[in-house]
């Protein structure tokens, strides 16, 4: 995916762990380092 490093990557996974499943792809703006321009480059690319 564009914008998505090892490290936004990691943060995705530690915060899913955290916190569970995904309920929106919206719910990516909780993480830390996942801005509201990041999320709609990453947007086409994934879906819950």
């Amino acid at each position: 995916m564009p914008n998505v490093l090892r490290t936004k990557a990691r943060l995705i996974i530690m915060y899913r762990e955290e916190h569970g499943p995904f309920a929106s792809v919206d719910d990516l703006l909780n993480v830390q380092g996942i801005g509201p321009e990041t999320l709609e480059s990453m947007r086409p690319y994934i879906y819950v």
